[in-house]
């Protein structure tokens, strides 16, 4: 199987439980791969013959800074939806880290893997 990936996506969004975390948003960086068959686009060298993943970030980007969601597995859980949308995805992997979540910890982040 081949794979597309987004690496180190950084936003900003409202996530958390804590009054705090409900006021500002926060920085998350997400990390998405794509597991698809990717040697017709290969050979066509067309872009409808792959995964739109400009159109893919531009939907994480207004997912994300439009969420107000509790918990990152629930956001993970969102931009796995997200990604499956497009048929010829089999499985989408879902990293979103919360830098600075714990105290002496660089990022505390969940992982998500979703498939058909």
């Amino acid at each position: 199987m081949d794979r597309i990936f987004i690496r180190d996506l950084a936003l900003r969004c409202i996530i958390g439980t804590q009054d705090f975390e409900r006021r500002e948003k926060q920085d998350v960086v997400i990390n998405i791969e794509l597991d698809l068959e990717l040697r017709t686009a290969g050979m066509s060298d067309n872009v409808a013959d792959t995964v739109d993943y400009k159109g893919l970030k531009k939907k994480v980007l207004a997912l994300v800074e439009n969420s107000r969601f509790n918990l990152v597995e629930a956001l993970a859980e969102a931009i796995a939806g997200l990604a499956l949308e497009d048929p010829r995805v089999e499985r989408a992997r879902v990293t979103v880290e919360k830098p600075g979540a714990l105290r002496f910890a660089r990022s505390v982040g969940v992982e998500v893997e979703r498939g058909r």
